[in-house]
């Protein structure tokens, strides 16, 4: 059928009738369209060409509405209705707005961030192995309620633990079994508002070395943990070395001491009983020195073994062998000369490294140290000397520490003859520790002297 409008002859509108139409065309009722922003702007179209439908008064196909006809009360009622509708009926109340995630893995965490500042009190869970978040913040739409819904691929722990910044809402999340995933959620296709986060992003490989550097250093945490951490083993070796040299600094101190005060009283007479009154501290003094060649053998002190290791066996040969088990040498002056250079070389040398154990430094002490031993060395070592040599016709006579070789060879063996032999070790060990002593003074004074020239 065809249907011409009166100012229009030679434009048509075609109307195809429907076998299944009972009535005339005209009074058709036809579905209404949807409202449609573009409804207003065709029908102004159509009038403004002239179009005119007088058989088609309520039929609004394609937005058209005839002229010079009447509306029906309803779409009267409906048209003239002045509340607005939502574009294209979805209700603006009814949207979820969901921020911008971003996320990253490691073996054992997840990490995602979400873009929301001045985020209060969220609330978030993990339920059924699905990360739930909501909270008041301000996104992309604004200071708004924003909230979204996670499915993650494999199992992860209950346990969020997030942590708030003016400016985004950091989560971690731990996994159940540590490995590498394929991607974050259980579903194939990413979320739109879910995207990596390439600050803290990194390929399998290198998770794996982030992995073996953390264990190292957990490990070497454990292992200075039980070792005790170095500070507190320095704090401890100064500490002790501190005692130990104060203790031989006032052993020491006080045989010098008593032994001066007891020459201004008694004079020459106190030459003689010098063992009697001084050797129980003597001893003490003596068998504690072991310690320090200990010290210097394990690295807790920096001196070298073997000067420390001639002279405890230079002194305490003298001290137990010589004058402890010969009752004849503890009556003689030169008891009181050996006691005497020992003492007055360690009472410099030890407040030395006491002071250097705390980190002091006395200019006159340091000088006093590296200095007094040139005399005192040779003084003593030759006192040592003179007290073997004594000794020798007393073991001769008493023949202590004699001995005769078993058959055949029946020869008698004296004592005298190992003295004889450590006198020259005892001038060879003079010449080793007075050699140590020369190269520690050049190395402490030998700079300055050259910056002077």
């Amino acid at each position: 059928m065809h249907l011409l409008t009166p100012n229009s002859p030679n434009r048509c509108i075609k109307l195809w009738r429907h076998s299944c139409w009972a009535r005339p065309f005209p009074l058709l009722r036809p579905v209404p369209p949807p409202p449609c922003s573009r409804q207003g702007a065709a029908c102004e179209r159509g009038v403004s060409r002239g179009w005119r439908l007088p058989a088609l008064k309520s039929a609004g196909v394609c937005g058209l509405r005839s002229t010079g006809t009447s509306l029906s009360p309803s779409e009267a009622a409906r048209r003239s209705d002045p509340s607005p509708r939502a574009p294209c009926g979805v209700a603006m109340e009814n949207q979820v707005l969901t921020p911008h995630v971003y996320w990253a893995q490691r073996h054992r965490e997840l990490y995602l961030r979400v873009e929301l500042s001045d985020v209060q009190n969220p609330a978030i869970s993990i339920t059924e192995n699905v990360l739930h978040f909501k909270a008041q913040g301000h996104g992309a739409k604004g200071d708004n309620v924003y909230e979204f819904h996670l499915e993650f691929l494999d199992p992860v722990k209950p346990e969020p633990v997030y942590k708030l910044t003016q400016r985004q809402v950091n989560i971690t999340v731990q996994k159940k079994v540590s490995h590498w995933w394929e991607r974050l959620t259980k579903q194939e296709k990413r979320p739109l508002f879910l995207a990596p986060d390439f600050d803290r992003w990194l390929d399998e490989s290198d998770a794996e070395m982030e992995l073996r550097a953390k264990e190292e250093e957990r490990l070497n945490k454990l292992r200075i943990e039980s070792q005790g951490s170095p500070e507190t083993l320095t704090s401890l070796k100064k500490g002790y070395l501190f005692m130990y040299n104060l203790v031989q600094f006032l052993g020491f101190s006080w045989i010098f001491v008593n032994m001066t005060v007891r020459f201004f009283i008694l004079g020459k007479e106190s030459f003689y009983d010098t063992f009697h009154t001084l050797a129980d501290m003597m001893y003490f003094c003596q068998m504690l020195s072991v310690v320090e060649t200990i010290n210097a053998a394990i690295g807790v002190i920096k001196s070298p073994v073997i000067p420390c290791l001639i002279q405890l066996l230079g002194r305490n040969f003298i001290l137990f062998i010589i004058f402890g088990t010969m009752e004849e040498m503890q009556n003689k002056a030169v008891v009181f000369f050996v006691f005497y250079t020992w003492s007055a070389v360690e009472i410099f040398r030890y407040p030395f490294y006491m002071l250097s154990c705390i980190d002091m430094d006395w200019k006159v002490l340091t000088w006093l140290r590296y200095t007094v031993w040139i005399p005192l060395y040779p003084l003593g070592c030759l006192a040592e000397a003179v007290s073997v040599i004594q000794s020798i016709p007393v073991f001769n006579e008493t023949g202590r520490f004699s001995f005769t070789l078993p058959y055949p060879v029946k020869i008698k063996v004296r004592f005298s003859f190992f003295l004889q032999i450590y006198l020259i070790i005892l001038f060879l060990g003079l010449y080793i520790n007075f050699r140590h002593l020369y190269k520690q003074r050049r190395r402490r004074y030998g700079q300055k002297k050259k910056k002077v020239h």
